[in-house]
């Protein structure tokens, strides 16, 4: 199955020149990079997230694959939806589906289903696309969308999963979780909370940030996501994560009554 580009034109530019030049401005090519387990990076427009989106990107070493986690912004039938097979396609080309990664993943919970639908509309994962593509002519990906419905529990069984399923798979992966922040409330409102749930991304703490944000009512869609990719990221080796940028929606717009929060971290 071929995935066509849901949001090309809306998101983010339809044409390959202007999403190569667009995205040239929100990235740092000379910017040291680390390897990493995995990151932290926002999926708003990129005239809103873009600055934050690049700056991670641009930290990090890029493997020749990746786990990519986004929240379901619509409905969905299962828990946790994989594609194993086909291409997802942007503007910047196509890019096959690591069946061989995705199915040790799956044979790892039963939780797990293969649910093309879930991803045919979704934005998280599809905006990650075109930053890595931007830096990696060849790569591949395993794309697992969450539903909202997930608890604790289940994304820990998800986060163990994924984690078996990158070892055996015995290649290098970076795992991504897409998440914006803070939806809809004053800039104050929102760095506040964020930072709360960021505190618990840099302690590698996944069930403190999903009790936190539960708790503090933190409207952050992809703690999902996050929880089950520190998960992973433990289990994987993870000892330090670091903030790479965060900002909000206001800082690109001067609107600091309604913002969204971004942040971009990096886990290794």
């Amino acid at each position: 199955m071929k995935r066509k580009a849901a949001v090309a034109g809306y998101f983010y530019p339809g044409k390959a020149e202007d999403l190569k030049n667009t995205i040239r401005e929100l990235v740092d090519a000379e910017r040291p990079k680390e390897k990493a387990i995995s990151v932290v990076s926002p999926h708003a427009g990129f005239e809103y997230s873009g600055p934050v989106a690049g700056a991670v990107y641009s930290s990090v070493i890029l493997p020749d694959t990746f786990v990519i986690l986004g929240p379901s912004h619509g409905s969905m039938s299962s828990l946790f939806a994989v594609m194993t097979e086909g291409c997802w396609e942007t503007p910047l080309g196509k890019i096959p589906l690591e069946s061989r990664l995705t199915e040790n993943i799956l044979k790892n919970s039963q939780k797990i289903e293969k649910d093309e639908s879930a991803h045919r509309r979704e934005h998280s994962l599809e905006v990650q696309l075109p930053f890595i593509q931007y830096f990696k002519n060849e790569i591949s990906i395993a794309p697992i969308c969450i539903s909202c419905e997930a608890s604790y529990g289940d994304l820990e069984e998800l986060g163990n999963a994924i984690a078996s399923g990158i070892k055996d798979f015995d290649q290098n992966v970076l795992i991504v979780a897409s998440t914006d922040m803070s939806h809809y409330v004053s800039q104050k409102e929102a760095k506040e909370k964020d930072f709360l749930a960021i505190q618990k991304i840099l302690d590698l703490d996944p069930k403190g940030l999903y009790e936190t944000v539960v708790e503090e009512d933190i409207s952050m869609c992809g703690f999902q996501p996050t929880t089950a990719a520190l998960v992973a990221s433990k289990k994987l080796g993870a000892k330090k994560a670091e903030l790479i940028k965060y900002q909000t929606s206001g800082d690109r717009t001067g609107d600091y009554y309604r913002v969204v929060g971004y942040a971009g971290v990096r886990i290794s």
